[in-house]
C-alpha cells in the first residue's frame, strides 16, 4: 500500500515511512492511496474471528509489504495482551442499544486500542534502522496517558506530551504525570487543547527542527492510529449482526477530533454494512454544526464534564474533507487556508447531500449529559462516563445502534457522582493513582517555549545516557 497527502505535496510512500513521518511534510495528513474492497464472503468470514485475528486481517492490506503477516501477527498479539478483557473490545446490550466497551486497556480509555499497537510498531521500525524517535503530541485527556503507557521505558523513544493545565480530569492528569520513566516528559500548557494542537503542528511544520530531532506523532494525525481503530467497527458489527449481510447498523461516536469517527468512515469505504455514523459532540459543537449546516466555524472552547471533546479545531476532519471534495488536494488546501485565515469554511448544499448520506449529528448539553448518566444507571443498571453518555444521548432515537464507550466511568468520578450520587468502582489500573508521585513542567501556550524545553531536555538526556 502506498500513502499520499491530503494536500498533494508528498510523493507516494510506504506504510513504514508514513508512520514515521506522522504529519505529512506538506502540512497535510497521510492517507492510503486506495481502500481495500471486501467481498460479501470475506465480511461473513471475518464476523466470527477473534479480535486479534480480525485485527491482522483488517490491517494487513495497509501494511504490506513493509510488514509481513508474521510480523503483524506478533505486533497485534503483543499489543493486546495488555488488555484486561479476553475480547479486547466486548460489545454489550444496554437498554435498546449496544455498548462497545473500548476501555479495557492499561489506561482505561479507547486510545489504548491504537496506542498499544503504535508503541510496539515504533519499536519494531526503530530496531530496523537503529534509530531514535522523539514523540511529540497534544492531548485533551486520554491520548496522552495511552501514548505514554505505549512507549514508557523504551530505549529508542522519548515522549513529550502537552495537556491543557487544569482542563483534564484529575485522574487523566495523574495517569500522565505519575509515569516517572526517564523517557517520559509531561508538559502542562497554560491554555486549551487547541493551543497544544497548534503548537504541535507548528513544530512539525518546522522541518529543520522536525528532522534534527526526529520528531514523530502519536496524535491521530498518525495514520496507524486510525488503522487500529478501524478494527473495532468490524468487530462490533460481527458481534451484533452475526455475519448477516442484510443487516446494517448505526454507530454513535462521541468525538472531538474526528479521528474515531473517521475510522468508522474508513470501515464503510471498505464495505462494512453501516447505515449511518452518528456524530456526537458536547457543547463544543463545531463538528455537529458542520453536519447540520455545512459551515465549519471555530468558536471559543468551553470547559465541560466531557473534557476530551473540548475541541474546536478537529485535526482529522481534513482527511474526510479530502474525500468530500473528490480527492482534490488543491481544494483541500484552499478550504484549510480559509479556516486558518478566517476561522471558517462552508461547503455547498450539493456536497452536504453527500455528508448526510453518511453522518447524522447531535450536540449534547451538560445537563443532558448528566441526565443520561443518571437514566442509564437507573433504568439499565449500567454506568457510563460523560463522553459515552453524549454518544448514548445522541443515539436515543436510533434503536439497535452501537455506541462506542470511550472511557471507563471511574476516570470521571466527579461527573458520575454528580449524576448518580456515587463514583464507579475503579479498575485495578486506576487504584491508588492519586497518591503516587508525579512530575510535570508548566509552560506558557507558546511554541518557542515548548521548543526550548524539548531541546534542553534532549541535551540533558544525551549527556546522561553517555555518562
Amino acid at each position: 500500500m502506498q500513502y499520499i497527502s491530503t494536500r498533494g505535496g508528498v510523493e507516494p510512500i510506504g506504510f513504514a515511512q508514513a508512520v514515521m513521518m506522522g504529519l505529512a511534510t506538506d502540512g497535510g495528513l497521510l492517507l492510503p492511496s486506495s481502500f481495500p474492497q471486501l467481498s460479501r464472503q470475506t465480511l461473513g468470514e471475518w464476523s466470527s474471528l477473534s479480535f486479534n485475528d480480525l485485527a491482522v486481517e483488517v490491517m494487513l492490506p495497509y501494511v504490506e509489504p513493509d510488514l509481513s503477516r508474521k510480523e503483524l501477527t506478533a505486533l497485534v498479539n503483543r499489543s493486546y495482551s495488555t488488555f484486561s478483557h479476553a475480547e479486547v473490545t466486548p460489545v454489550k446490550p444496554v437498554g435498546n442499544l449496544h455498548i462497545a466497551e473500548l476501555f479495557h486497556g492499561p489506561t482505561a480509555a479507547f486510545k489504548d486500542v491504537a496506542l498499544q499497537f503504535l508503541g510496539n510498531l515504533f519499536e519494531l521500525l526503530l530496531e530496523r534502522t537503529d534509530g531514535h524517535l522523539n514523540i511529540l503530541g497534544a492531548t485533551s485527556g486520554d491520548t496522552g496517558s495511552a501514548a505514554i503507557y505505549g512507549v514508557r521505558g523504551q530505549k529508542r523513544i522519548d515522549i513529550f506530551i502537552l495537556h491543557p493545565h487544569n482542563r483534564v480530569s484529575p485522574i487523566q492528569e495523574r495517569q500522565m504525570t505519575t509515569v516517572l520513566d526517564d523517557n517520559v516528559h509531561n508538559i502542562a500548557i497554560k491554555g486549551t487543547f487547541d493551543d497544544g494542537q497548534r503548537i504541535v503542528k507548528k513544530l512539525f511544520n518546522d522541518l529543520e527542527f522536525k528532522q534534527r530531532y526526529q520528531l514523530g506523532a502519536v496524535n491521530s494525525i498518525n495514520w496507524a492510529r486510525i488503522l487500529a481503530q478501524v478494527v473495532y467497527y468490524f468487530y462490533a458489527w460481527g458481534r451484533v449482526c452475526r455475519g448477516d449481510l442484510t443487516k446494517k447498523i448505526n454507530f454513535s461516536v462521541p468525538t472531538g477530533n474526528f479521528g474515531d469517527i473517521f475510522a468508522g468512515y474508513v470501515a464503510m469505504r471498505m464495505g462494512l454494512p453501516v447505515e449511518r455514523l452518528i456524530l456526537a459532540t458536547n457543547r463544543n459543537d463545531i463538528l455537529s454544526r458542520f453536519v447540520t449546516t455545512g459551515a465549519y466555524e471555530a468558536r471559543s472552547v468551553h470547559h465541560t464534564v466531557s473534557p476530551s471533546m473540548d475541541i474546536q479545531i478537529s485535526s482529522n476532519f481534513e482527511r474526510y474533507l479530502y474525500y468530500l471534495v473528490d480527492e482534490d488536494p488543491e481544494q483541500v488546501r484552499h478550504l484549510m487556508e480559509q479556516v486558518t485565515t478566517s476561522g471558517k469554511m462552508v461547503v455547498s448544499s450539493l456536497k452536504m447531500q453527500e455528508v448526510n448520506k453518511v453522518f447524522t449529528a447531535a450536540a449534547v448539553s451538560e445537563e443532558q449529559t448528566l441526565e443520561q448518566i443518571r437514566r442509564t444507571y437507573e433504568v439499565d443498571g449500567y454506568i457510563v462516563d460523560p463522553h459515552t453518555a453524549v454518544g448514548v444521548k445522541a443515539a436515543e432515537n436510533t434503536p439497535g445502534a452501537v455506541c462506542l464507550a470511550t472511557a471507563h466511568p471511574a476516570k470521571f468520578g466527579d461527573a458520575v457522582k454528580k449524576a448518580i450520587g456515587s463514583e464507579a468502582s475503579p479498575p485495578p489500573s486506576l487504584t491508588g493513582l492519586m497518591e503516587k508521585e508525579s512530575r510535570c513542567q508548566l509552560l506558557p501556550a507558546d511554541s518557542q517555549a515548548v521548543k526550548t524545553f524539548i531541546e534542553s531536555t534532549l541535551v540533558t538526556r544525551a549527556s546522561e545516557i553517555n555518562e
